[in-house]
C-alpha cells in the first residue's frame, strides 16, 4: 500500500504514490455471527463491488469450503472473464499440497493468496512442524502454482505476532522465498494486536531488509484501530 500525499510537479503521475484496496468482504465477512452469503448474493455483492466502487481486487472465498463456495467462485468467475476483471479476482488457499490450487483452477480463478504461517508460534503450535518443514511445504506448493500458471500472493499469518516476539522466523521465511515469483507479500495482524506505531516499526522493518517485495497490510479491528493502522 502506499500513502497519499503532495507530489511535487516535477514528479511523473506514473511515479505517484496510491492506495491499493483488496475488500475481502466474501471471505471475512463470513466469519461473522449469523453470515452467510448465498451463490447468487455473492456474485450480487461482487459486482457492487468491482464495478459501483471499483476497488482493486476482491478475495471472494476460501479453497475447498463447501459445494457453494465452489458455485460462488464459478458464478463470479464468469461474470469477471466477460468483463476482462478476472485478474482482481482472489481465493484463499492452503499449504495443502496440489489441493487447493486444483480446486481455484476448477472454479475457473487465476489467483491465490497462500495461507502459510507467519510467527513461529503458528509454525510450531498449530501445525507441529519445524520452520524448516513448513518452507518445504510452502516451496512445493509454489512450484504447483508455477506449473499450472495459478498466480500467487502470500499470506503470513500472524505477522504481527512473529515480528514482536521472533522477527528471525519471519525473515527466513521470506528469505526461503525470494526465489519464487510472488507479487505480493500480505501482512496481517490476524490477532488485532498492532497499534499504528508498531505498525511504523515493523513495516521499516521488512522494507529495510526487503526494498523491492511489494508489501500488503491487512489489519484486523479488534480494537477499532484498523483504518488508523
Amino acid at each position: 500500500m502506499g500513502k497519499t500525499e503532495q507530489i511535487d510537479s516535477q514528479y511523473s503521475p506514473k511515479v505517484s504514490p496510491w492506495i491499493e484496496i483488496m475488500d475481502s468482504t466474501l471471505r471475512d465477512g463470513e466469519q461473522t455471527n449469523g453470515v452467510s452469503f448465498l451463490p447468487h448474493e455473492k456474485l450480487v455483492i461482487a459486482k457492487m463491488l468491482l464495478q459501483d466502487i471499483n476497488v482493486d481486487r476482491i478475495e471472494v472465498a476460501s479453497a475447498r469450503v463447501s459445494e457453494g463456495e465452489r458455485d460462488a467462485v464459478k458464478m463470479i468467475m464468469r461474470y469477471a472473464e466477460r468483463n476482462s476483471m478476472a485478474d482482481r479476482i482472489e481465493v484463499l488457499g492452503f499449504v495443502d499440497g496440489n489441493l487447493s490450487i486444483d480446486w481455484i483452477r476448477d472454479c475457473g480463478a487465476h489467483v491465490i493468496n497462500l495461507l502459510c504461517k507467519g510467527s513461529y508460534r503458528h509454525c510450531t503450535q498449530q501445525l507441529h512442524k519445524t520452520p524448516q518443514e513448513h518452507f518445504d511445504d510452502i516451496h512445493r506448493v509454489l512450484d504447483y502454482a508455477d506449473k499450472t500458471g495459478v498466480a500467487v500472493n502470500l499470506y503470513l499469518e500472524d505477522w504481527s505476532s512473529g515480528m514482536r516476539n521472533n522477527p528471525e522466523y519471519v525473515y527466513s521465511l521470506v528469505d526461503s522465498l525470494r526465489d519464487y515469483n510472488i507479487k505480493r507479500y500480505m501482512l496481517p495482524d490476524t490477532l488485532g494486536i498492532m497499534h499504528p506505531l508498531q505498525v511504523v516499526d515493523y513495516f521499516r522493518k521488512m522494507r529495510h531488509h526487503y526494498p523491492t517485495l511489494h508489501f500488503d497490510f491487512h489489519a484486523h479491528n479488534d480494537y477499532d484501530l484498523a483504518v488508523r493502522n
